[in-house]
Order: structure tokens, then C-alpha cells, then sequence
């Protein structure tokens, strides 16, 4: 019992995968060697670190071996009976030395570093944060709670169980004023059943259900399970077989299907609104490792989610099947590559009390949603060691990527990936060293699954600290000063794939109060099969018509990712107010030479229809707190910019014609700042229940009563995105693509926020 414990606190600490501590037996001849009287049994060290998971590199400058894993740093010399660890010494019972040119270690190595207690980068939360997530055990406890209420039943299938947002203020009460929170947790979900959604919500303190709402006629998002049934469907479909056949292909179990929202025309495709259903559009598997090459092209068949079974098949004219082998995964060919260390020796500048970053003067709670993924929030930059208040949220809203080709396998194709996929759902785990580099602090999440049973997505965030060039610089002319100091950044990253696209956000906080929301579109074009082979061919250029030819019968259809972020700004308070400077050439009316000046146009808007706009790179844009100001008497402000740079061309909306039905039921992607008053029902740009929605439901509905936006509790929603126009160099895959959003501070501060900043790791309490 004790045993497993100490497992369970190591695990928590250091993020060590339990079956490899359970299972050290660690392998390798041994050599005497003693500790306290006793012969010491002596293991390889590259071998049972990696079995670890920590990594060992050799500084040959040194003549000393580098260990590190999650946020431990140790360097142990040979012979030597202490070691290093995050830059702190500690004495060993047995040296590392090395045996015929190759270093061992003692057994008893992982339990004297790894529990050492010299690494500080984890705490123990002595206050639970209101927002912490739900962990196993709640998750389990309201399950149970809904399936054995009056209202439980079967196979309860849910798109959300978490944790109900608390009040905003006793909050900010709890994280900046000390003040204990003592609310019960209360547990918001939403279950589907046919073509209900079921609404409800969980008190785990007096276990029950307090609130069941049923939604007729409505569509939740689609679950994981859902994939399992359209492949069922389809190898279960006659119909389609017959269709594969016609196409060469003889065995349907050879065929992948992908699962895909059919969004709502007005009944011009066919399908009624209340039809629960997926279009299903399929790949062949020839073995390569990457079907994404192989698209069945003009085959598309529609599988009723309630019948479980193909209702009807749509079949163009036969295109063969792409059948070049085109893997992706690196055969490891290349020329090794000289390693690139990343060595923090004395340990992280940040530290985790909970679920709560500390790093120098910023300070931030985060946590994973099931359909919006990393959400920060309680967000604070210590300034003249004052906590002032930045955001009290900030996550991704929603996001669509609508695809401009208008044949049978495409017109429809205007993904909603976190409204109809649940991007949180979708995580995908990082790897340390090519997902994120190797000095990263890499956190487990807990959600729920689709059944309503805790879900451990390993490797979930990353948390790093990295160079990022020159925080400023001045060399004197005419004198021997010169002022330099190198910018660090804070970057929280997150990864999900959706189909054939990975998505990477990174939240990055400078020690200058800078806040980068950084979006990275990598993984897999989705490309469609045609006849051309080269440009040079007759078909050419109808076949390239909404698209490019990135390969030999392959062309990588033109298509858009647009984002959209939720960010609660609470500046220095919740009374906030949007201004604009607009940059203008004004007569110089003050005589002498010039004939114009250059003068700001500043003005307070109003209301919530004036402020939804396109953004001018030219203009500023700031959220203020007009009743707040820094020592000059300007009012303390941050500014907003959507698109920040961007390979892709930037989207300014949707490239679609304004009488599409998608812009009937979406109108965030096409302006790209919107600001409303809080709102905590107010949540997702798209609309809470977006799939097959016939009109918007996200912000085009919130402006509708055009609140009063002055001096009020504001949340702001930026938009930005690419057009991304295919280019062979992204082909098989994709070398990320980032669109970058900054938060800036304006008038924030006194003065440089970094002349004097304090770069060592600061002790923050509990909190």
C-alpha cells in the first residue's frame, strides 16, 4: 500500500509512467561496488533511464552525464559521489561510474534523485483553485449520480461533463484577495439521444441532479462512436459495395471511411433537418501507411447516426483511385543530425501549484475543455508587486474550415472542428523533443468520455521557457553604455487532431506583459483525386479549377482555417471600454513649412453592433479601463491584433458569396473583432449547438439586443485565419503554418516593463 502511494506521488511530481518505475527491473551485468557495507548491484544508465522516460545526454566538455526529465535537471560526473540536481547538490550512496567505457549507476540512483525534494517546480495547493478541473473521481461520482436519478437510463451517450463555471467575482475574490470559496461544485453536462439533447446539470456536494432540460429536434456533436458506426455502415452497405466495385475496388474492409457534418443547405441537398445524419466520403488503404493519398473520389455516401445503416449513395463520373505510394513517416535515411541541447541546470524559472503557473510577474490557472481545449484563465502580471488583472478567460472560441470546391464530395465541407468534433476531445499528445522541445514541463489532463467515464489524456500541455531575441538594445555612439537584455517567453501549448489536419496553439506570455496567441495548421492536406497528371494535360485546367496539382493525379483543394478566441479582458477591473485610434493626415494649420500633420482619431464605441468590425492592420484597437491610468494619465489599455504575419494569405472573412447558407448560420469568421458584454452563457462563436444549425446562434445573435459597451464587463472575440492555397512543398505533409494573434499592453505600464525585471524564480505561495 505504501509502495503504491509513493508510485502515485512520483507520477504526480514528476509525470513518470508507473509501469516503468513498477517494472525497474533494470537489466545489465553488475560490478561491485559497495554502499553502506553492502555490495551495491550496478545497471547501464541510458538503458533504465529510458526506461524511465528521462533522457541522458553526455557533455563531453565536461566529462559529465546530463539527465532530465519533466522539470529535474541532473548532471552526475563519473566517480563522483554527488551529483547536481537542478543546480543543487546531492550526495550519493554509490557514484556513477563507467564500466568498459560505458556509465552505470547504482539501483537505488532513481529513488535518491527523483525524491530528492531539491526540485520545486510542483506544489502542493494548499486552497483548491474553483476552477480546477473535474478529476477521476468527480467525473465517476456524477455519472453515477445521473444514472442512478429518475432520469438515468442505458447507454447514456454524453458530448459534455465538466465542471460548470462558478461565479466570475468569487473567483477573482478567491485568486487575488485570499477570500475563501466555499461554493459547491456544480457539474454541467449534455447528453444526446436521437434526435434529443438533454441538457442537465449535477450537484456533487448534495449528489443530485438539479436541473434536466430536454431539446427536441436538435444536433449534439458528433462522438467518437459515431465513427464506428458509419464504417460499420458502409461495409454493411450493399449499395456501396457495388459502387466500390465499379471503382476496382473488390474488398470494402480496404476502405476508410471519414466521418463528415453535412452542415444545412435549406433542403436544397436533400436532407430534411431532422435527419440525424453524416456524409461519409472514403479513402483506400494500400498498405503505404497514408490513405489520406488514396481519396475514392465522387462517392459519397449518408449514413443515418439513428438507423445505423446507409440511407442513400451519390456517385459522378469515375475517377481512379491515386494509387502512387506516398508515405510520410520518415525512414530515418537522413544524415544524423548534431544534437541540439536545451539544459535548464539549475531548474525551471516557473513554477505549477496546482494547476496554476507561476513565472516570474505573470500568473495564470490552466486546464483542458472537452470542445475548446487549453482554456487560461485568472491570468495577472505582478507590477510594482501589485496582481493587476488582465483576463479572466482566454481560450479558442470556435473555428470553421470551409472548403471553396462546389463538386458532390466538397460543396459541403465547412468543418466546425470544436462545435461539432470537440477539439478538447481530440488531444493529441505531445512528445517531448519534436512536438515540443526538450526542456518542456509536459502535464496529463483529465475529461470525460463519451460514455461519461474519466479519460487521461497523457502528455496533454506543454509548458516551456525559451530565447526569443533581443528585449532591447542601445549601444551609446558617443560613450562606453550599452543597455542590452534578451527576451524570454512562457509558452503553453496544446495539440489536436481533427481528421487529416493537427492543429498547435500556443499561448505565449513575454516578460514584457506581451500575450501571443499563436495557431499552427500541420498534419495532412485533404486532397482530391483527378485525371491530371501534369499541368501540361488537356484536363488540367478544369481539374485545377479550385485548386492546386501538388502530385501526380493529386490536387490540394483551396480552403480556409479560421479561429475564433473567446477573451474575457478584465483590465485592471471589469469595467472596460473599446476604443479606437485611427492614424490620419490632417492640414498643418500652425504655419511654417509642412502642409499636414499626422494626428490619432480616438473615439469610445458604443454598443456592440458598432464594435464588430474588419480589422485594419493600420488602426489600433484597444480594450481600456478608462477609470484606471498610469502615471502620465492615460488610461491603461491592451491592444488587439488579430493577424500578426502568416505564410498563408490572411483571411478577411469567408471567401464565399454572401447568399450561402453558411453565412446564414456563421457570421463570426467575417469580421474580425467583436466585443460584447459578459455574458456566461455566451460561450462559443458558433453557437452552443452548431451542427446542422439553420441560423447563428453565436455572435451574430449576441449583438442582436446591441448592448451598451462603455465602462462595462466586456469579452472580446478575435478572429483570424489563412487561405490556405496548396503548394507542392506541403505535400505529403505539411510543415506547420502559423497565423499569430498579439495582446499588447498600451499605456499598461509606467514605463519599459523589463529594465529591471527580476529574471530569477520568484516565490509565489499557494497562489
Amino acid at each position: 500500500m505504501k509502495t503504491n502511494k509513493l508510485l502515485q506521488a512520483i507520477k504526480q511530481v514528476i509525470g513518470v509512467n508507473l509501469t516503468a518505475i513498477s517494472a525497474l527491473a533494470l537489466v545489465g551485468a553488475t560490478q561491485q561496488v559497495y554502499a553502506h557495507s553492502q555490495a551495491a548491484e550496478l545497471v547501464p544508465l541510458y538503458q533504465n533511464m529510458s526506461d524511465f522516460g528521462a533522457n541522458v545526454k553526455k557533455d563531453e566538455f565536461t566529462n559529465s552525464y546530463i539527465i532530465s526529465k519533466g522539470s529535474l535537471t541532473v548532471r552526475a560526473k563519473p566517480n563522483s559521489d554527488s551529483v547536481l540536481v537542478n543546480g543543487k547538490p546531492l550526495k550519493l550512496s554509490v557514484p556513477l561510474i563507467e564500466k568498459d567505457g560505458q556509465p552505470v549507476i547504482s539501483k537505488t540512483f532513481i529513488n535518491e534523485v527523483f525524491q530528492s525534494g531539491l526540485d520545486q517546480t510542483f506544489r502542493v495547493e494548499s486552497d483548491a483553485h474553483p476552477l480546477n478541473s473535474m478529476n477521476t473521481a468527480e467525473i465517476k461520482k456524477a455519472y453515477d449520480i445521473i444514472a442512478q436519478s429518475q432520469y438515468g437510463y442505458e447507454n447514456m451517450r454524453f458530448a459534455e461533463l465538466k465542471l460548470k463555471a462558478p461565479d466570475k467575482e468569487k473567483v477573482w475574490d478567491f485568486f487575488l484577495n485570499h477570500k475563501a470559496y466555499k461554493e459547491d461544485r456544480i457539474v454541467s453536462f449534455i447528453l444526446l439521444k436521437g434526435k434529443q439533447v438533454i441538457e442537465g446539470e449535477v450537484n456533487l456536494q448534495n449528489n443530485s441532479v438539479t436541473e434536466w432540460r430536454v431539446l427536441d429536434n436538435t444536433h449534439g456533436m458528433i462522438l467518437l462512436d459515431d465513427f464506428e458506426t458509419v464504417q460499420k455502415a458502409i461495409e454493411a452497405s450493399p449499395e456501396y459495395i457495388r459502387a466500390l466495385k465499379k471503382r476496382g475496388i473488390p474488398d470494402v474492409k480496404k476502405v476508410i471511411a471519414n466521418p463528415l457534418t453535412v452542415g444545412y443547405f435549406g433542403g436544397k441537398d436533400g436532407l430534411e433537418k431532422e435527419l440525424n445524419v453524416l456524409k461519409v466520403v472514403s479513402y483506400l488503404d494500400t498498405g503505404d501507411g497514408n490513405y489520406w493519398a488514396h481519396p475514392i473520389e465522387n462517392l459519397v455516401a449518408i449514413v443515418d447516426l439513428d438507423k445505423k445503416k446507409v440511407i442513400r449513395i451519390e456517385e459522378g463520373s469515375l475517377i481512379p483511385v491515386p494509387m502512387a505510394h506516398t508515405p510520410y513517416v520518415s525512414k530515418n535515411t537522413k544524415a544524423a543530425v548534431k544534437p541540439l541541447n536545451i539544459v535548464e541546470p539549475e531548474g525551471k524559472n516557473f513554477e505549477i501549484t496546482g494547476q496554476t503557473i507561476h513565472w516570474g510577474n505573470w500568473c495564470m490557472h490552466v486546464s483542458l475543455d472537452s470542445r475548446v481545449g487549453l482554456q487560461l484563465s485568472t491570468v495577472t502580471y505582478k507590477d510594482q508587486d501589485v496582481k493587476r488583472k488582465i483576463l479572466y478567460e482566454g481560450s479558442l472560441g470556435g473555428m470553421v474550415v470551409p472548403y471553396g470546391d462546389p463538386d458532390m464530395g466538397w460543396y459541403f465541407k465547412s468543418y466546425l472542428d470544436s462545435g461539432e468534433y470537440g477539439m478538447g476531445t481530440l488531444t493529441s499528445s505531445i512528445h517531448p523533443g519534436t512536438d515540443a522541445p526538450d526542456n518542456a514541463v509536459i502535464l496529463d489532463a483529465v475529461i470525460a468520455d463519451y460514455k461519461g467515464q474519466p479519460q487521461v489524456i497523457p502528455n496533454a500541455i506543454a509548458i516551456f521557457e525559451r530565447y526569443a531575441g533581443p528585449e532591447y538594445k542601445h549601444q551609446e555612439i558617443f560613450g562606453d553604455q550599452n543597455a542590452s537584455e534578451a527576451r524570454r517567453e512562457l509558452v503553453v501549448r496544446w495539440i489536436s487532431t481533427v481528421g487529416n489536419y493537427d492543429y498547435i496553439f500556443d499561448w505565449v506570455f513575454s516578460q514584457n506583459g506581451v500575450i501571443g496567441i499563436n495557431a499552427g495548421a500541420t498534419g495532412i492536406e485533404a486532397v482530391k483525386g483527378v485525371k491530371t497528371k501534369t499541368m501540361h494535360d488537356k484536363t488540367a485546367k478544369d481539374d485545377t479549377k479550385y485548386g492546386t496539382l501538388i502530385d501526380h493525379n493529386i490536387v490540394g483543394t483551396t480552403h480556409q482555417h479560421i479561429y475564433n478566441y473567446r477573451l474575457d479582458f478584465d483590465i485592471d477591473g471589469g469595467a472596460n471600454s473599446f476604443v479606437h485610434m485611427d492614424p490620419v493626415v490632417k492640414p498643418n494649420e500652425n504655419g511654417g513649412v509642412r502642409t499636414s500633420t499626422m494626428q490619432i482619431n480616438s473615439k469610445v464605441l458604443d454598443s456592440e453592433k458598432n464594435a464588430a468590425e474588419k480589422f485594419d492592420p493600420s488602426t489600433i484597437r484597444l480594450i481600456s479601463n478608462l477609470n484606471k491610468e498610469n502615471k502620465m494619465g492615460n488610461p491603461v489599455s491592451y491592444q488587439l491584433i488579430p493577424f500578426a504575419g502568416g505564410t498563408h494569405p490572411i483571411a478577411k472573412g469567408a471567401n464565399f458569396a454572401e447568399d450561402e447558407w453558411l453565412f446564414k448560420r456563421l457570421n463570426f469568421m467575417d469580421k474580425q473583432i467583436w466585443v460584447t458584454q459578459y455574458n456566461p452563457n455566451e460561450r462559443y462563436p458558433e453557437g452552443k449547438y452548431s451542427n446542422r444549425s439553420t441560423s447563428d446562434t453565436g455572435l451574430g445573435q449576441f449583438i442582436q439586443n446591441d448592448q451598451n459597451i462603455q465602462n462595462k464587463d466586456l469579452v472580446v472575440w478575435l478572429t483570424t485565419g489563412t487561405t490556405h492555397v496548396a503548394r507542392a512543398e506541403e505535400w505529403p505533409i505539411m510543415p506547420t503554418e502559423w497565423v499569430n494573434t498579439l495582446l499588447k499592453p498600451w499605456n499598461f505600464f509606467d514605463s519599459t516593463p523589463t529594465l529591471n525585471i527580476d529574471t530569477g524564480k520568484e516565490k509565489h505561495g499557494h497562489r
